[in-house]
């Protein structure tokens, strides 16, 4: 199969969800099988070339990627949840988005010291969501090995949440 040039599947809707954003759009590739098949597989690829044995996804985008990863690698997969979405015992961290705060939980004892872990995402825009996730992850004696995300906002970001450490954007803004 040819390639696809996954970014002519990536919407920009101007002014969502407020004036001055530019939304990524990323529906018309789940509604495409073809490109949605092309990201996952580059995704599982990068992944495996990582030697992890974990893979990371915050809600909800993220799952969209990381679990057709997860199955198509046979690496296990911890989901990063809101607050109060988890049912055990969890581990919290509150950061900062553009408008506020929020707080980010996994539960306890699904990531172990040594354990080494690929955050996936849909979209790395300021990277608040990513640190949040990387902080977690060390805090629990575990090695984030790499960081795979459908697209990068690289203009809103400073570069070191990405540095030393395997990278993978399919797409860069």
């Amino acid at each position: 199969m040819k390639d696809i040039k996954i970014q002519d599947y990536i919407t920009e809707v101007p002014d969502f969800p407020k004036q001055g954003i530019s939304f990524k759009d990323i529906t018309p590739i789940l509604n495409n099988p073809p490109v949605f098949h092309q990201v996952v597989d580059e995704m599982a690829r990068f992944t495996k070339s990582t030697g992890a044995n974990i893979i990371v996804a915050p809600e909800a985008r993220g799952f969209i990627f990381a679990a057709p990863v997860a199955y198509a690698t046979n690496i296990a997969l911890v989901l990063i949840r809101k607050a109060g979405k988890l049912p055990r015992a969890t581990i919290k961290k509150e950061y900062d988005l553009e408008y506020g705060k929020a707080t980010l939980e996994m539960h306890k004892g699904d990531i172990k010291p040594g354990d080494k872990v690929v955050i996936i995402d849909d979209v790395l825009a300021t990277g608040g969501t990513l640190e949040a996730i990387i902080e977690m992850v060390e805090a629990q004696g575990a090695k984030v090995v790499g960081l795979s995300v459908l697209a990068d906002l690289t203009f809103l970001h400073d570069d070191k949440i990405i540095a030393n450490r395997q990278y993978q954007s399919l797409v860069n803004y």
